[in-house]
């Protein structure tokens, strides 16, 4: 019996060590304090809820992380609802004269907003958060390799949309091959060869 409370206290003490990564992992999905605050709370409550499921000697980081992510996604399938654009007032829809700077800062949130959500969180968590593509992929339940690629293209993704150029990478690659074929039969041997 002892040893269940020693578990439980190490529990409790990983959870009150990972707090302000799970808070900045939070206002990243949420961006919004006050969510990030109730998106957190109801994190730990589940993983204190399933404690019985973790298997100590696990990468437990990795394992509230994962709790945190699903727990948002679960929250935001409820929260999903429809609205008359008919019904939002026009101050709403209106902009101010605000500085470049915020405007900027606005562009770069709204950009983040489009991207996938697993490029985003790991756009963040490496980027904000500080975590190696190890730590990322262990979070994230994937390969490093696929880590470092989420990384990159969510890098690649913000900077073609804030320099306004909406070209894919299929089209850029296309337009390549396109580009040999003009030049020769180096660019038609890769085609056949796919």
């Amino acid at each position: 019996m002892k040893g269940d409370k020693t578990m439980t206290n190490d529990f409790h003490d990983q959870v009150i060590a990972l707090l302000p990564r799970l808070r900045v992992q939070a206002l990243s999905l949420t961006r919004n304090r006050a969510a990030a605050d109730d998106l957190v709370q109801d994190a730990v409550c589940n993983a204190l809820s399933a404690q019985h499921s973790f298997t100590p000697g696990t990468n437990f980081p990795a394992w509230m992380h994962r709790i945190l992510r699903n727990r948002f996604i679960s929250d935001l399938r409820k929260k999903r609802e429809t609205g008359d654009i008919e019904d939002v007032p026009t101050a709403a829809l209106a902009c101010s004269g605000a500085h470049e700077e915020r405007l900027a800062v606005k562009e770069l949130a709204s950009a983040m907003d489009r991207l996938p959500a697993d490029q985003r969180e790991a756009l963040v968590m490496v980027v904000m958060q500080g975590m190696s593509y190890e730590e990322l992929a262990e979070a994230s339940g994937c390969a490093v390799g696929t880590a470092k690629s989420r990384v990159f293209r969510a890098r690649r993704q913000l900077e073609t949309w804030l320099e306004g150029e909406e070209q894919s990478t299929e089209t850029v690659r296309l337009r390549g091959v396109v580009a040999r074929l003009r030049q020769g039969g180096a660019a038609r041997d890769e085609l056949r060869s796919r």
